[in-house]
């Protein structure tokens, strides 16, 4: 009988749909208005309703993604501070080296594997990119949303900036999202052709052995150690 772990919390799980369905949403709305001249632009702004609603949509999606934003950093901030969570997701020097073991893996040139722990540099990667490039369409989003309120304070130029660096950032969040996390969660040999875990919240002991050695490692220590103390009462 296959044997599971429980790794992603309910809350973590909810954050994660939550940003998902935001993500879809204002990929779709966002996108066409940046490419607002294409055809295909034309046609899905039309599909769903005209621009008028095209813009409430992406506007309501952002602000419902500002406070899941906001939520997840207070939320994770506490729980680092009450020490209730660790520092597992802030890239060190280890993630460099296992980078490039990983690399001359892949390449032919060594046999040895990295051995990551909770979560490995690929993800630490995925999840800094993910809360960087937040934070930036969030502020420049702020921006375009009070053009008026903006400008009586700050420079008029920072307006049209916040719309460069908006689309582009928003472009490129997309397209990361597309190639490299699509891959890594559901494409990638290991999973394929889906990986049900951040729904579920359970892996199998298997994929844990073989994913995150290390953090596997600690499991078993807690476990051993739970033993102890329940034989030694």
């Amino acid at each position: 009988m296959t044997e599971y772990v429980t790794r992603f919390t309910l809350r973590q799980r909810l954050e994660h749909i939550c940003v998902m369905s935001l993500f879809l949403t204002l990929s779709l709305t966002g996108l066409p208005q940046k490419f607002y001249q294409s055809g295909w632009a034309e046609t899905m702004i039309l599909w769903m309703g005209g621009i008028d609603r095209v813009r409430w949509l992406h506007r309501a999606a952002g602000i419902l993604f500002t406070l899941v934003t906001f939520t997840h950093l207070t939320t994770a901030i506490g729980l680092v501070m009450t020490g209730r969570s660790n520092l597992s997701l802030v890239p060190t020097r280890q993630d460099f080296t296992d980078a490039i073991v990983t690399l001359k893996y892949y390449l032919g040139t060594s046999d040895l594997k990295a051995k990551f722990g909770r979560f490995d540099y690929r993800q630490k990667f995925e999840y800094w990119g993910l809360v960087l490039g937040a934070v930036i369409v969030i502020a420049t989003g702020m921006v375009l949303l009070f053009p008026l309120l903006v400008a009586r304070f700050l420079p008029g130029a920072l307006i049209p900036a916040a719309k460069l660096a908006h689309g582009n950032e928003a472009l490129m969040a997309f397209l990361v999202v597309i190639l490299w996390h699509i891959y890594n969660a559901h494409l990638s040999p290991d999973v394929f052709p889906f990986d049900t875990s951040i729904f579920t919240g359970k892996v199998s002991r298997e994929r844990m052995e073989h994913e995150h050695p290390l953090e596997w490692a600690e499991i078993e220590e807690r476990r051993r150690r739970r033993s102890r103390s329940v034989w030694v009462k």
